[in-house]
């Protein structure tokens, strides 16, 4: 994601975040996402109190890379537990388990599993909060009083800043000739 090279600054001296706008209902919201993406937007989000179905296709939400990183892991610490095992087992402490011979792969299925499940687990967690930047404490909406109904009754659509082709005043009329309502600037970094 590039970083425009461009700063907006309110009279205050406040740093621009982005342009936020309301939406009366799912429909609008969702063809407005459309209209956004088609525009060439990149650094956007649709916010809603509620799933909209097919959202994330009108934003133009490419795949994320979770589950791919998830299987690695979880792969990684079932053949770590694996190779544990059997180094334990068949090769340092040569031990006759459920009368198999040395390192025989029956008696490890069990660890195997668990550690395959626990890294997958641990690889979720953390994988997730990293591809999505949390924690983040504070977020410059959480500034906007009608951005806080966004989690009851308010569907909203933030362009950021940060975006290539974001200009406070073409944006907020793009904004208005698709139904947004409510325009506002959102100050902060």
């Amino acid at each position: 994601m590039a970083k425009n090279a461009k700063v907006y600054v309110t009279e205050s001296g406040e740093n621009v975040f982005g342009v936020i706008a309301e939406f009366a209902t799912a429909a609008d919201i969702y063809h407005a996402a459309e209209k956004v993406r088609d525009a060439g937007y990149t650094r956007w989000d649709v916010y809603a109190p509620f799933p909209i179905h097919g959202i994330d296709t009108a934003m133009g939400v490419k795949r994320t890379r979770l589950p791919l990183f998830c299987a690695a892991c979880g792969l990684t610490g079932a053949g770590l537990g694996f190779l544990m095992q059997w180094w334990m087992s068949g090769v340092d402490y040569q031990m006759v388990v459920q009368g198999k011979p040395y390192g025989a792969w029956e008696p490890f299925v069990p660890i195997t599993f668990e550690l395959g499940i626990l890294f997958t687990a641990f690889s979720t967690l953390l994988g997730m909060l990293a591809f999505n930047g949390l924690p983040r404490h504070n977020h410059p909406l959480m500034r906007k009083e009608r951005f806080l109904g966004c989690s009851d009754d308010t569907l909203a659509i933030c362009i950021e800043s940060a975006d290539d082709k974001f200009d406070p005043e073409q944006t907020r009329a793009m904004l208005e000739r698709l139904g947004g309502k409510n325009i506002d600037l959102v100050e902060g970094d």
